[in-house]
């Protein structure tokens, strides 16, 4: 059983609260119930940040997303929305190596903003993951339809929740490997993919009503932004959707060994790998397809693979798919699990929710957690023009809201850590080209969060957030003024 905070203290020291005293209590208590296992290692949190952003966006969707803002502006969505993530993950790496505590979003913001902003975001980013689990085990239960169209879908469904709560279950380590090969599998894929596209591009592969090699004739032909402008500012948003759950890293760094080596890692690599595989992804898909038929009925990845004449490329991409189902409601599980674990820890909801079993694992929190997913999922059958789309709305600028706050919080820190007579050379990971970095993140965030307004297809999002970010902070302060009304001994855990 490990400590994290307890071993953070140690090593980067304590920090000065507003008025200027020390937080050596505050930044070791957190290890109080903190029974959670070291079990991941550093191939297993690369692959994890991977498989928390490759999913059927890319494998489905980006076909339709080149269909509205043209090819070249695809690639330029892809790449702004790429350098966010990235400036987002380099102060999420400070925060995460000075102080890796699992859940730690809601934890920062506690600390670094305030407990009323701890609570909004904890809840903000357990909402991401739980109407995420939702949605992939229904989509689970359909693409099992293409091999077995007489078997009803919710047996499927079923059989996805009964193995991703098991390997939750079983132990950090199980959910880990197997995370490991679900997003070894995709990854495999896409590399496949370009390369295959790369060959028949140049014409080393022949392609079907090509009697030469396509190069790259079709990402121009119509010009640069064949739809206006505006399709990509439109585009930029839903990279921005598609990115989020590379910021898994903070919540699995409190259940991963040497976070000081393995974190800064997995975050130096995201932007390549980003760049790698999605850009080189839409570039092979716009070369090989008419822009204008690239969204129309079909995932692009089967068009191109169709074309060059692949036996089974429907099914292929169809398993494909389904890994990518599976790897997404396996992270999504364990990061909605993991924040209701933490906020039981944190004493934000009863703290028998932090309580862990011999192998580490919160069982009480995975059940609540696969619970809400479950509730997500019964809403999608009885009330998807109501109450799901509304869930939807908000889990897709949630994940945004998150982004801004760990953002300010790696500001609000190195501000603190520099007040309390530290030096930046003291951190075992400092964020390069602070402020200018942090600054950046934060602005670019912030920016992508209110300028959702001029979308209208996506306006409705942003009001039901704002609604929903007052309905938490008054939830917060009802709850604040129940305990001061009803005082009662705290609950000690064994």
């Amino acid at each position: 059983m490990s400590q994290p905070d307890t071993e953070t203290a140690a090593r980067t020291g304590s920090l000065t609260d507003e008025n200027g005293g020390e937080q050596t209590g505050t930044h070791q208590k957190h290890a109080l119930h903190t029974n959670l296992k070291r079990g991941m290692e550093a191939r297993h949190l690369q692959m994890i940040s991977l498989g928390g952003v490759i999913g059927t966006g890319l494998f489905l969707s980006s076909g339709y997303t080149i269909q509205q803002a043209g090819p070249i502006g695809t690639i330029l969505a892809y790449a702004i929305g790429a350098v966010i993530v990235y400036l987002v993950m380099l102060t999420l790496g400070e925060l995460s190596v000075a102080m890796p505590v699992t859940g730690s979003f809601h934890v920062y913001a506690e600390k670094f903003i305030g407990p009323g902003t701890g609570f909004v975001i904890a809840i903000q980013y357990w909402l991401t993951w739980t109407v995420a689990l939702g949605s992939e085990f229904t989509a689970a239960g359909l693409l099992m339809q293409r091999w077995f169209p007489h078997t009803p879908t919710w047996v499927w469904s079923a059989a996805c929740i009964v193995l991703i709560f098991t390997l939750n279950a079983l132990s950090v380590r199980f959910f880990a490997e197997a995370e490991f090969w679900f997003a070894s599998i995709k990854v495999f894929a896409i590399c496949a993919f370009i390369l295959i596209g790369a060959l028949t591009i140049f014409g080393v592969i022949p392609m079907k009503e090509y009697t030469h090699a396509p190069m790259f004739d079709n990402l121009f032909k119509d010009g640069i932004f064949p739809n206006g402008f505006m399709p990509v500012f439109a585009t930029i948003l839903t990279v921005n959707f598609a990115f989020s759950g590379t910021e898994l890293i903070g919540v699995t760094a409190g259940e991963t060994r040497n976070p000081e080596v393995a974190v800064p890692k997995a975050i130096h690599t995201t932007l390549w790998r980003l760049v790698l595989f999605f850009i080189s992804s839409i570039v092979v898909m716009s070369a090989l397809i008419p822009w204008r038929q690239a969204g129309v009925g079909e995932s692009p990845f089967v068009l191109v693979l169709n074309s060059v004449g692949i036996p089974y490329a429907a099914d292929i991409m169809n398993f494909v798919v389904l890994t990518a189902v599976l790897s997404a409601s396996n992270s999504g599980l364990y990061a909605s699990t993991r924040m209701v674990w933490s906020m039981g820890n944190e004493g934000m909801i009863p703290r028998w929710f932090a309580k862990t079993n011999r192998r580490g694992v919160p069982m009480l929190a995975l059940c609540a957690a696969m619970a809400g997913g479950l509730l997500a999922l019964l809403s999608s059958v009885v009330a998807a023009s109501t109450v799901y789309l509304v869930l939807v709305a908000l889990s897709g600028l949630s994940a945004v809201v998150v982004w801004i706050a760990i953002a300010y919080c790696q500001i609000v820190f190195r501000k603190r850590w520099i007040a309390s007579g530290h030096t930046v050379g003291e951190l075992k990971y400092a964020t390069p080209g602070h402020p200018w970095t942090s600054w950046g993140a934060f602005i670019l965030c912030t920016a992508s969060f209110l300028l959702v307004f001029f979308d209208k297809e996506q306006r409705f999002a942003l009001g039901a957030e704002l609604v929903f970010i007052v309905f938490c902070y008054g939830a917060y302060f009802v709850q604040q003024w129940w305990r001061k009304a009803h005082p009662k001994q705290p609950v000690q855990l064994p």
